[in-house]
Order: C-alpha cells, then sequence, then structure tokens
C-alpha cells in the first residue's frame, strides 16, 4: 500500500521557520491534487493549503502570507514552508494526495511551536 512519507517537522519558537516535505515512494505515479492538513490535539484535521488540478493553491485563512505549499514534479515530492510561526500552528500535519485515482495519506509529522 503506498503511504506518503512526510519529513521536516520538529520545535521551534514562535517566528521561526520549518519545511515540511511529503515524498511519494519512486515506483509509484505522480501525485495530483496534493494537500496539507493539520490536527491538533482534540481537534478536527483541517485543510491548510492544497494544489488543485489546475494548478490554482488553496490557502487556510489561518496561513496565508505565511505558508507556502510547491511541488517538484521531478522528485514526486510536495513540500509546505511554514514561515512566521505560531503557538496555535502546532500539530500533526499531514499530507494527502491522488495517486492513480485513490487517495493517500502520510502518516503525520509533528509541528511544535513554543518558547
Amino acid at each position: 500500500q503506498v503511504q506518503l512519507v512526510e519529513s521536516g517537522g520538529g520545535e521551534v519558537q514562535p517566528g521561526g521557520s520549518l519545511k515540511l516535505s511529503c515524498a511519494v515512494p519512486a515506483t509509484f505515479s505522480r501525485i495530483n491534487t496534493p494537500g496539507w492538513y493539520r490536527q491538533a490535539p482534540g481537534k478536527q484535521r483541517t485543510l491548510v493549503a492544497s494544489i488543485t488540478g489546475r494548478g490554482s493553491i488553496f490557502y487556510a485563512d489561518s496561513v496565508k502570507g505565511r505558508f507556502t505549499i510547491s511541488r517538484d514534479i521531478a522528485k514526486n515530492t510536495v513540500y509546505l514552508q511554514m514561515n512566521s510561526l505560531k503557538p496555535e500552528d502546532a500539530a500533526v500535519y499531514y499530507c494527502t494526495g491522488e495517486i492513480q485515482g485513490l487517495n493517500y495519506w502520510g502518516q503525520g509529522t509533528q509541528v511544535t511551536v513554543s518558547s
């Protein structure tokens, strides 16, 4: 079963930056409509950023101007650059996307923002 491989989480101070990566195993097709979700303890999983099939980009209002989603098609990898991190950004971040008609998720990577 395909599982997206996330990396880049960690602990930073408020105002700091992290860059998350989401890689598709090499033998699998290109990931389509990739996105990043996050889930804080006791809260629902919510969409943070995504790239639509036509290449449009969506950002949740809470991260606009601070987060940037991007992709490297050659590496079949999706990124989430997170700047000016706030304590309320702390959560487990999950990447997701469609591969050959099926939707897949990563295992999640923890982001902690604290002073």
